[in-house]
């Protein structure tokens, strides 16, 4: 019979007699906050967003000047990489639609679009995917728990990324990312490089702290941050890019600087009258414990003033 009581139903019965009407009406409740409750933390970073450039303005918009590597944790590999870069490089064919890696690309004035892949079964959220307006970067960030590849698998721009949520805060994981800088003005960072990103929403403003590992090039983290404002009417512009010869030079020439040869390493200091040494960069430079050291440092001679031209 419908109506008959099984020993397990017994069970349920007495269980709810001693726990009480309360417990009864709790009890839902509790169940449905354990099941949700990490929805609610979570802050959904999907939309259009436009870049803010309230810190680093100079940098992202005009690019790093040659010979600033202050804040940067370089070892001796980094910085002599960094001081034989020619900005004539990005005028190679190879170069001229060369995409940010995922891990520096962030900082560029790009705009920025987030959206989400779902499964339709489930209604999970498989990945996220990232689209900056500069050289079509885009970037699949999976939630799904996949592994990450072999060391051997193939490298590329974006690398290989898988998100989880800390709070409210989503985590991002990348590895296989392919050789290229950590600025426009030679600051390398190879393709044993590992990076992740914290991607921290607060109503309409998006945060995003971008960490690079690197043990060729940097002696600690490199960390940096971004602000984006929510701008769901923007409009995307596309990127087209096609590789020509804007200069005739012979073939396999790369422009360098031998060691000790670049003759503009010490411009930004002279320009801004910063010790020479201090813009050699490392780890020490990163910290406020710096200053002091700064202070007792001699200054370069300015850069001499430009003449007016002459009237007619």
């Amino acid at each position: 019979m419908s109506g008959a009581r099984t020993p397990s139903n017994r069970i349920v019965i007495r269980a709810l007699r001693r726990i009480g009407l309360a417990g009864v009406l709790l009890l839902p409740l509790l169940l449905l906050g354990g099941l949700f409750r990490p929805l609610f933390a979570q802050q959904d970073p999907t939309g259009e967003w436009s870049p803010r450039f309230d810190e680093d303005q100079r940098e992202r918009l005009a690019g790093a000047e040659i010979g600033d590597y202050l804040g940067l944790p370089l070892n001796e590999a980094g910085r002599l990489r960094a001081e034989s870069w020619s900005a004539a490089l990005v005028e190679l064919p190879e170069n001229q639609c060369r995409q940010h890696g995922s891990d520096y690309g962030w900082r560029g004035p790009s705009q920025l679009s987030i959206w989400k892949e779902v499964d339709p079964a489930t209604q999970k959220v498989i990945a996220f995917h990232t689209h900056l307006s500069a050289y079509h970067a885009e970037q699949t960030i999976w939630m799904d728990g996949r592994p990450h590849p072999p060391e051997y698998a193939a490298h590329t721009w974006a690398g290989f990324s898988t998100g989880h949520w800390e709070g409210d805060i989503l985590v991002v994981n990348t590895t296989h990312l392919k050789e290229n800088w950590l600025g426009l003005n030679g600051v390398p960072r190879s393709d044993l490089a590992t990076a992740s990103a914290h991607i921290m929403r607060h109503g309409n403003w998006l945060t995003v702290a971008a960490i690079t590992y690197d043990p060729v090039y940097l002696t600690e983290p490199l960390i940096r941050t971004v602000d984006f404002i929510y701008n769901p009417q923007s409009q995307m512009a596309p990127w087209p890019c096609e590789s020509v010869d804007e200069v005739d030079r012979p073939a396999g020439l790369v422009p360098h600087y031998l060691p000790g040869q670049n003759p503009w390493l010490d411009e930004f200091a002279r320009r801004y009258r910063v010790p020479v040494e201090a813009t050699r960069g490392g780890a020490e430079t990163m910290y406020p414990e710096y200053q002091p050291k700064v202070a007792r440092m001699p200054l370069p001679p300015p850069l001499p003033k430009k003449s007016a031209p002459a009237s007619k």
